[in-house]
């Protein structure tokens, strides 16, 4: 029983740095990645659809995308899409692409997305933490219904926090590798 709670614990862990690593990649760092478009919908007859879904999105340069539609027509529903989001890049079209030229990174901005990074990072030390407490709270109840003694409660305990410590010094080598991925110039 205790081993099913520290698997489960892990395993929403794991889970909880695989959303910060998402999160990271979707922040500008002043290079072109596909990855910046993931959470832009487009108005598609009436639907939102996710970009990647309408599109081909290609890397031919450090500092450009193109957006190449499967449907000609569906290229100011993108435009508008990419303008309304907080990207803060103006698309051009030629009618059968979208160019978006990544600009240079100023130092005010550079600064203004490491704390986007950091806070990001300290909501995921967050949830893991959330999880530690919540483990922890399902072992003590079984300790109190006695199904587990209190010896294995100290044990799943330290085990847990072992987890913990494990993930959250993960968040952190994210959060130095995005840092310093930010800040080169």
């Amino acid at each position: 029983m205790a081993k099913e709670i520290i698997a489960e614990t892990e395993n929403n862990m794991q889970k909880t740095v695989e959303v910060v690593k998402k999160e990271f990649s979707s922040l500008r760092a002043g290079r072109a990645t596909p990855a910046l478009l993931d959470k832009i919908s487009v108005n598609y007859y009436g639907t939102p659809t996710p970009l990647n879904q309408l599109a081909n999105i290609s890397v031919p340069e450090a500092r450009l995308l193109v957006i190449q539609p499967w449907e000609k027509t569906i290229i100011p529903e993108i435009e508008k899409a990419i303008l309304k989001s907080d990207l803060g890049i103006n698309p051009s079209s030629d009618g059968t692409v979208i160019r978006l030229a990544i600009p240079q990174l100023t130092r005010e901005r550079r600064a203004e997305l490491v704390k986007v990074v950091k806070k990001k990072a300290e909501e995921g030390r967050v949830a893991v933490r959330n999880l530690r407490r919540d483990a922890n709270d399902a072992v003590k109840a079984k300790e109190k219904k006695a199904e587990i003694s209190e010896d294995e409660l100290r044990r799943v305990q330290d085990d847990v926090q072992k987890l913990t410590d494990k993930y959250i010094k993960e968040i952190d080598g994210l959060v130095s590798s995005k840092e310093q991925e930010i800040m080169n110039v």
